[in-house]
């Protein structure tokens, strides 16, 4: 396995476009929290067993939002505007994995949640007793238990499509490092040496997308710029597949056909573990795979041994099951695997879009009209 740059301060949150869609799962479609205000926003009546709110530390209901996305600070944009709405905010950024009491801990007396990926269980939501809203600062929300926020009258949202466009272009940059050799070439000569090994051009070649969400159809242009044929299996009815751009095929004629296949569905039951020996042994010799989507998606066991064996050629994965990377991973030491620290929605724009949009859900949930709910 080859490491990739991690960048100074990286944050943990899963802000990838990931889609709302699987192989074999219906898509929401939604749309993507920067259109503005939606004049026709959904609201959301009073439930039974739905949370209301209580009256605030300060004694005047003022609600607490807690932000956990460690690029939002005391003072920024996002801060202020929350600020602005009547809030009061606490900042408690996750930097690594959280356990589910301290957890517990810092959403005593917390009225709304601004968060990265925290594990919210059954159990941390249900002692949460102030707790009314949730908000992900990204796409996919497989963090959260969201039958257990049902049941305890707790708004959750997501922001469809958020960062559709940063994990585009980076899946395009995985795919020309993969096929070109970039970082074994950057390692050789960091470690005193000339590498020349000839690579692979994009051109001409098959790319396999497995879902069809906001990022896997902004990918679909940059490919087709550089030459790429583009097939596609994806859970979206006939009538939403609008691409000319795109063939449509099926799981298995997709491992087939594909030189690379870059996965862009969400994490479900029937999505964990999919790309697994048997899908494996069906890929192309050659073929590479790119994941930015949820890292549980592959089984990693059996993509190391994959890759030892020669069964395909390798993978770029910027998600794996477990965050950060154990020391035991089955992926490490694998000539051909290059595992990067979960970059792809990490942009200035992107994280900027997602502050901006996260906080303007937040307040219309906390008002009862949530624009992308998720319960």
């Amino acid at each position: 396995m080859t490491a990739g740059p991690a960048p100074s301060g990286a944050d943990s949150t899963d802000a990838h476009s990931a889609g709302r869609d699987s192989p074999d799962r219906h898509s929401a479609g939604t749309e993507s929290p920067t259109a503005g205000t939606d004049s026709a926003a959904r609201k959301r009546p009073h439930e039974p067993g739905r949370r209301e709110p209580e009256e605030g530390r300060t004694g005047k209901n003022v609600p607490r939002v807690l932000i956990t996305t460690d690029y939002l600070r005391p003072g920024d944009e996002v801060d202020a505007r929350l600020r602005a709405a009547g809030l009061e905010t606490v900042h408690a950024p996750m930097t690594g994995r959280r356990d589910p009491e301290e957890l517990v801990s810092v959403l005593d007396g917390i009225d709304a949640a601004l968060v990265a990926h925290e594990p919210l269980t059954a159990d941390v939501l249900s002692r949460a007793g102030q707790l009314r809203v949730v908000v992900r600062t990204g796409v996919g929300y497989d963090s959260v238990d969201v039958e257990a926020a049902r049941r305890l009258g707790i708004s959750v949202s997501n922001l469809p499509g958020i960062n559709a466009n940063a994990v585009a272009e980076y899946t395009l940059g995985l795919l020309l490092a993969s096929a070109r050799r970039l970082v074994e070439s950057a390692a050789g000569v960091a470690g005193g040496g000339w590498p020349r090994e000839d690579g692979r051009e994009l051109r001409g070649s098959t790319l396999g997308l497995v879902g069809y969400g906001a990022a896997a159809r902004a990918v679909v242009p940059l490919a087709r710029a550089f030459g790429m044929d583009v097939v596609c299996t994806t859970g979206v009815p006939q009538s939403r597949r609008a691409d000319p751009g795109v063939r449509f095929v099926p799981f298995d004629e997709l491992l087939a056909v594909s030189d690379h296949v870059s996965i862009h569905t969400a994490l479900t039951d029937r999505t964990r573990g999919l790309f697994d020996a048997s899908a494996f042994a069906r890929m192309k010799p050659g073929a590479v795979l790119v994941n930015t989507a949820r890292g549980a998606v592959v089984d990693e066991r059996a993509l190391a041994d994959a890759v030892r064996t020669g069964a395909i050629a390798g993978a770029a994965l910027d998600v794996v099951g477990e965050e950060p990377l154990p020391a035991d991973s089955a992926l490490r030491d694998v000539e051909g695997i290059t595992v990067y620290s979960h970059l792809a929605g990490q942009t200035a724009e992107a994280r900027r879009a997602a502050g901006l949009a996260g906080a303007a859900e937040l307040v219309a949930a906390l008002e009862g009209r949530p624009r992308f709910p998720v319960t």
